[in-house]
């Protein structure tokens, strides 16, 4: 009896064992067939495959649309920086500079992620023209890790083959494939717009920052001058700038902005925040230096244009007309100062 009993449990512990050998296998085998289908596929037009090649994606965000528009051969200069150099237009700069920028802003990003694709654009150029660098109050992070705030595909635009296609193992992944293959395939199919630009003023407007007077009273809230500067002023994203800077083409012209803010928001002269926020200047004009193409132009200062509250959506979300004078100033840098 008990030998019975034995040895059958034996028998159904081993085909258990066997059904559970099998059933690794074959999702082993299903993941790596999604994983291959996706790479094959490339939902992103990262360029790593072109069996489905076809310019451009579907509208979408930035952070993923960035992949496809910092390889396109249209562009040969590139403004890359976060919500606060958005609405630095790509055909004005054109315009004004005749030079094809594309927009590689992505909101609520800091310096890890925007050297990222300063990276994923310079290894897609032979012979790029012009970077333009907006560098706000979150490059004076004292974070040595520079670690991002909101979620980054970094894997995307990865050097490291292993690196993307481990990125490839996620749920949004499968929905994005249809969605690739309806933009390959389909007619007349949306493309998100190829220059990266976004105005984003029509959607501050609908949410009341033109005209609700509780939103516009947040324009004059000055956010004190005692907070923690950074002390040991050691600025990690600085030293990251300069090994950039230092390894670019002595040729392209490097223009480092500091985005417009309202005066409000800016630190009294004499504080601890402003010795703070001209520290961490001083540390990031340093670290372009050692390029001979490097500009800076500082927009976060005190000026008119910074004084008008017209001009502003919030602190540090400025409208066109500053959009338009920023502007001016970087094509004067790329014309050599006339």
């Amino acid at each position: 009896m008990n030998s019975s009993i034995s040895s059958f449990r034996s028998r159904s512990e081993g085909a258990w064992r066997r059904f559970a050998a099998t059933l690794l296998v074959v999702a082993a085998v299903m993941l790596g067939g999604v994983v291959a289908l996706a790479y094959a596929v490339d939902p992103y037009d990262s360029g790593r495959s072109s069996l489905f090649a076809k310019l451009g994606v579907r509208p979408q965000g930035p952070r993923t649309a960035g992949a496809s528009r910092g390889r396109d051969p249209a562009f040969d200069s590139a403004v890359v920086g976060n919500s606060h150099v958005q609405l630095l237009s790509p055909e004005r700069l054109k315009a004004n500079t005749g030079l094809n920028f594309v927009q590689l802003a992505v909101p609520a990003t800091g310096p890890k992620e925007q050297l990222v694709l300063v990276d994923w654009f310079l290894r897609h150029r032979t012979a790029p023209r012009a970077l333009v660098l907006g560098t706000d109050a979150s490059w004076c992070t004292a974070d040595r890790t520079l670690a991002n705030a909101k979620p980054f595909p970094f894997w995307l635009y990865s050097a490291d083959p292993i690196a993307y296609a481990r990125g490839l193992v996620r749920f949004d992944i499968l929905e994005e494939l249809p969605r690739r293959f309806g933009y390959v395939f389909g007619r007349n199919t949306a493309r998100a717009r190829p220059d990266g630009y976004w105005d984003y003023e029509a959607d501050y407007l609908g949410l009341g920052y033109g005209a609700n007077p509780v939103l516009r009273d947040r324009l004059e809230v000055h956010p004190g001058d005692g907070g923690p500067p950074n002390a040991a002023e050691r600025f990690p994203a600085a030293d990251a700038l300069r090994d950039l800077a230092s390894a670019l083409p002595r040729d392209l012209a490097l223009i480092l902005v500091f985005p417009p803010t309202y005066l409000a928001f800016q630190p009294a002269l004499g504080t601890l925040r402003a010795a703070a926020d001209e520290a961490c200047k001083a540390a990031l004009r340093g670290a372009v230096a050692v390029h001979p193409g490097a500009t800076v132009i500082d927009w976060r200062v005190d000026r008119p244009e910074n004084r008008d509250p017209g001009h502003f959506f919030d602190q540090t979300h400025y409208r066109q007309p500053i959009a338009e004078a920023v502007e001016n100033d970087i094509a004067a840098a790329l014309r050599g100062g006339e």
